[in-house]
């Protein structure tokens, strides 16, 4: 099956997600990733601003708020297929941005080094337990993560977790798949 058929299958999944299954699966993924031994020593993690059916990461962004975590969120530079951070502080630093994503505004934060960042929470739409990331086709993370040093994670609903997914030469790996209460630990 071709990466765009996939994309379609596991969005369709997704949206059958139900408003309580959605915060009940959401919720159960941020407590596993709390309890990662990189999470509870990341002093900066580098995250999106979820939109559904994503697993939201809005309790995750506010858990880091509490415990001292700076927070960079994702910020993309169509120009370049680049990304960006920045340290957000409030959820009025955000706003729409590109292709409609919540994105920092720039104007109200201040531009955070990748260097920075420990623990980056990298988005997508299918992944195996192997580490294979299927993103939303525009390549920005696999231009970024061939570069970060710090740890890279993914949120997955057991609807996004499939068995196998086409790879191309720059399609990179995560480290570690954070699951509906598992972890598994890929590269």
């Amino acid at each position: 099956m071709d990466k765009n058929t996939l994309r379609k299958k596991v969005r369709n999944q997704l949206s059958k997600l139900t408003k309580e299954q959605y915060e009940q699966k959401s919720k159960k993924i941020a407590d596993t990733l709390f309890e990662l031994a990189e999470w509870k020593q990341a002093k900066w993690i580098g995250i999106t601003i979820s939109i559904f059916p994503e697993v939201n990461t809005y309790p995750i962004i506010e858990k880091a708020w509490e415990l001292g975590k700076g927070v960079a969120a994702v910020k993309c530079v169509p120009k370049t297929k680049g990304l960006e951070f920045y340290q957000i502080r409030d959820f009025s630093q955000i706003g729409k941005g590109f292709y409609g994503l919540y994105e920092p505004i720039v104007e109200q934060t201040v531009k955070i080094d990748t260097k920075d960042i420990d623990l980056l929470i990298v988005p997508g739409v299918a992944f195996t337990t192997e580490g294979k990331r299927l993103g939303v086709g525009g390549g920005y993370y696999d231009r970024l993560l061939p570069t970060f040093s710090g740890t890279t994670v993914a949120l997955a609903f057991c609807e996004q977790l499939l068995d196998d997914l086409p790879m191309d030469s720059h399609d990179q790996y995560i480290q570690k798949i954070i699951g509906e209460g598992i972890t598994y630990h890929c590269v």
